[in-house]
């Protein structure tokens, strides 16, 4: 398992990520009108929607056998990842993600 990315909320993608191109020469990985994933000296950070997914800390795991739930919890993002949000006992939101590319 590694780190993978932070995800933050925003109420506008567009502005969000103008603003973190222009204060931390960010750069774009992926955009759409409801989340971005950006990337900022090494570090992914994901700017999202509210309503599209919450905020929350990702894992990278190399299968679905790793995913901490059963099967029927296990959901796909666009890009054909798989992935599981849960949380630790203080409520935060961790999402455990596998890529398609990455999937054993």
């Amino acid at each position: 398992m590694e780190f993978d990315h932070i995800a933050i909320k925003s109420k506008n993608i567009s502005n969000s990520v103008k603003w973190y191109i222009e204060n931390l020469n960010c750069e774009v990985v992926y955009q759409d009108s409801t989340w971005a994933m950006i990337k900022c000296g090494g570090t992914k950070i994901a700017v999202v929607l509210d309503d599209q997914h919450p905020p929350h800390i990702a894992f990278k795991v190399k299968s679905s056998l790793c995913l901490p739930c059963s099967d029927d919890e296990i959901k796909l993002h666009k890009d054909s990842s798989s992935y599981y949000y849960g949380s630790d006992p203080d409520g935060n939101i961790i999402e455990w993600i596998v890529y398609a590319e990455d999937s054993e």
